[in-house]
Protein backbone atom coordinates (compact mmCIF):
# COMPACT_ATOMS: atom_id res chain seq x y z
CA UNK A 1 0.00 0.00 0.00
CA UNK A 2 1.36 3.41 -1.41
CA UNK A 3 0.99 6.56 0.66
CA UNK A 4 -1.43 7.65 -1.11
CA UNK A 5 -3.22 4.76 -0.41
CA UNK A 6 -2.64 4.48 3.43
CA UNK A 7 -3.82 8.61 3.68
CA UNK A 8 -7.17 7.50 2.00
CA UNK A 9 -8.04 5.01 4.77
CA UNK A 10 -7.18 7.75 7.43
CA UNK A 11 -9.84 10.39 6.11
CA UNK A 12 -12.13 7.47 5.17
CA UNK A 13 -11.74 6.17 9.25
CA UNK A 14 -11.83 10.03 10.26
CA UNK A 15 -15.15 10.76 8.32
CA UNK A 16 -16.49 7.42 9.76
CA UNK A 17 -15.73 8.28 13.38
CA UNK A 18 -17.61 12.09 12.66
CA UNK A 19 -20.36 10.54 10.58
CA UNK A 20 -20.62 8.50 14.39
CA UNK A 21 -20.00 11.23 16.39
CA UNK A 22 -23.14 13.06 14.57
CA UNK A 23 -25.58 10.46 15.78
CA UNK A 24 -24.48 10.57 19.49
CA UNK A 25 -27.32 13.26 20.33
CA UNK A 26 -26.67 15.05 23.58
CA UNK A 27 -29.87 14.93 25.85
CA UNK A 28 -29.17 18.80 27.41
CA UNK A 29 -29.06 20.18 24.22
CA UNK A 30 -30.98 18.08 21.96
CA UNK A 31 -27.78 18.25 19.15
CA UNK A 32 -25.22 15.71 18.02
CA UNK A 33 -22.23 15.90 20.40
CA UNK A 34 -19.25 18.26 19.36
CA UNK A 35 -15.81 16.88 19.00
CA UNK A 36 -15.10 19.07 21.98
CA UNK A 37 -17.41 16.68 24.23
CA UNK A 38 -15.96 13.82 22.40
CA UNK A 39 -12.64 14.66 23.61
CA UNK A 40 -14.43 15.06 27.32
CA UNK A 41 -15.55 11.32 26.98
CA UNK A 42 -12.78 9.94 25.65
CA UNK A 43 -10.29 11.65 27.74
CA UNK A 44 -8.52 13.53 24.20
CA UNK A 45 -8.46 16.91 23.62
CA UNK A 46 -10.87 18.76 21.11
CA UNK A 47 -7.96 18.99 18.49
CA UNK A 48 -6.99 15.10 18.77
CA UNK A 49 -10.56 14.59 17.69
CA UNK A 50 -10.53 17.01 14.86
CA UNK A 51 -7.05 15.89 13.97
CA UNK A 52 -8.59 12.12 13.78
CA UNK A 53 -11.59 13.25 11.77
CA UNK A 54 -9.87 14.92 9.30
CA UNK A 55 -7.40 11.88 8.79
CA UNK A 56 -4.33 13.88 9.84
CA UNK A 57 -3.25 11.75 12.53
CA UNK A 58 -2.11 7.69 12.76
CA UNK A 59 -4.30 6.53 15.92
CA UNK A 60 -3.59 4.31 18.47
CA UNK A 61 -5.57 1.31 18.75
CA UNK A 62 -6.25 2.18 23.12
CA UNK A 63 -7.73 5.57 21.51
CA UNK A 64 -9.72 3.63 18.69
CA UNK A 65 -11.30 1.45 21.60
CA UNK A 66 -12.21 3.95 23.50
CA UNK A 67 -13.60 6.24 20.78
CA UNK A 68 -15.71 3.02 19.67
CA UNK A 69 -17.16 2.48 23.31
CA UNK A 70 -18.20 5.69 23.45
CA UNK A 71 -19.77 6.20 19.81
CA UNK A 72 -21.46 3.00 21.23
CA UNK A 73 -20.17 0.89 18.29
CA UNK A 74 -17.50 -1.99 17.83
CA UNK A 75 -14.45 -1.82 16.69
CA UNK A 76 -15.66 -3.87 13.37
CA UNK A 77 -18.03 -1.11 13.17
CA UNK A 78 -15.92 1.86 13.61
CA UNK A 79 -14.13 0.32 10.13
CA UNK A 80 -17.37 -0.40 8.25
CA UNK A 81 -17.39 1.71 5.79
CA UNK A 82 -17.95 2.23 2.00
CA UNK A 83 -14.27 3.61 1.07
CA UNK A 84 -15.43 4.17 -2.85
CA UNK A 85 -17.94 6.38 -1.22
CA UNK A 86 -15.64 8.02 1.63
CA UNK A 87 -12.60 8.85 -1.40
CA UNK A 88 -15.39 10.87 -2.94
CA UNK A 89 -16.02 12.97 -0.06
CA UNK A 90 -12.13 13.19 0.33
CA UNK A 91 -11.82 14.21 -3.40
CA UNK A 92 -14.96 16.66 -2.92
CA UNK A 93 -13.70 18.31 0.16
CA UNK A 94 -10.21 18.48 -1.47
Amino acid sequence: MNESELNNYKKALGYRISELRKKIINPETNKPISQEELGLRTGHAKKTIGELERGNTNPRYDTLVIISKELNVTLQDLFDFDMKKYIKLTNHSS
